[in-house]
């Protein structure tokens, strides 16, 4: 992970606190043309992890966990994300895994994110 992918971990752990009032404990991103990959562990808050402790809750908590986070980068666009890199969001890809608390989130920018941040 380069340092344009580092600062860009911190900007999507910043977006999330603000805005679900926790962000992933761990974040490493990758550039991939225009794609900026997510890998994300410790997601869960104390409760959704005892919500998580039956196959019911679990099915739940993926759904509302992909769901809410794609509206959530739809309704408040990542302003600070875009001016980072100089390119704007265009869409957003989630998913999570509940057992393990691990997720990935593929942003997808309108610039070839890999070519302009090698280093």
């Amino acid at each position: 992970m380069n340092k344009y992918e580092a600062e860009f971990s911190n900007l999507v752990r910043a977006f999330r606190k603000k805005h679900m009032g926790k962000g992933p404990s761990r974040i490493q991103t990758t550039f991939c043309k225009n794609w900026a990959i997510c890998e994300m562990e410790g997601n869960l808050s104390p409760v959704e992890k005892f919500i998580a402790n039956n196959e019911d809750g679990r099915q739940m908590l993926r759904a509302a966990r992909t769901e809410m986070v794609k509206q959530m980068y739809h309704q408040h666009r990542p302003e600070e994300m875009e001016a980072f890199l100089g390119a704007s969001f265009v869409d957003l890809f989630v998913d999570i895994d509940i057992e393990q608390d691990k997720g990935m989130s593929i942003f997808i920018f309108d610039e070839n994110l890999e070519e302009k941040f090698r280093t």
